[in-house]
């Protein structure tokens, strides 16, 4: 091995590790913002329950910082979020894992279009609230009717979906997207100058 390839591999190796700890340090943060705008939320009637202050929060980060900080930061900051409800207004146990299985896929969704035009990224925006709906309605009309996680007794399954309708009010959150689209563009300078592009 010669001294320049030495030196090659050596600098290859503390940027690596440089990106790793910034994406270590970007996760954490947004991890914090995200429990703390999931847990100071509009309440709502169960099994909706909220409407939370984080989705303008982890839709910018997806696009800023990408889909895997993104979906880390938004997995781990609803969990804890939704854990504090859960520990404060006794809502079900489920409400915590039930929000990372609708929340935490809208990262993926949002950050594949982070390199693309301003329309894509706010369809993907849109797509992905349609998602987090979507499975927050599917996941309680199952729950209802078949009376599970402290949904009450079982019913029919037109029964359950039937109280689960009230979820498509997670629609709301299309009026963060334009929010998310102000984050995004006051905090890329930022986010360039830590080595996302």
């Amino acid at each position: 091995m010669t001294s320049s390839q030495m030196v090659a591999g050596n600098t290859a190796q503390p940027e690596s590790h440089r990106r790793s700890t910034t994406d270590l340090a970007v996760v954490i943060v947004f991890s914090a913002l995200i429990a703390l705008g999931t847990f100071l939320s509009i309440k709502l009637p169960e099994p909706l329950g909220e409407i939370t202050w984080a989705p303008p929060v982890y839709m910018a980060l997806s696009v800023l910082a990408g889909p895997w900080p993104g979906l880390a930061a938004t997995a781990i900051g609803s969990f804890a979020g939704e854990s504090l409800n859960v520990a404060y207004l006794g809502w079900p146990a489920i409400y915590a894992p039930g929000i990372v299985w609708a929340r935490a896929p809208e990262a993926l969704i949002i950050g594949w279009a982070r390199k693309r035009r301003t329309k894509t990224i706010v369809a993907t925006m849109v797509l992905a609230t349609v998602f987090e709906t979507l499975a927050f309605f599917v996941s309680d009309g199952l729950f209802y009717a078949y009376g599970l996680f402290g949904y009450g007794n079982p019913t029919s399954l037109e029964a359950g979906f039937g109280t689960a309708t009230i979820d498509f009010l997670t629609l709301l959150d299309l009026a963060f997207v334009p929010i998310a689209l102000v984050l995004i563009r006051a905090a890329r300078p930022a986010f360039r100058r830590l080595g996302y592009d």
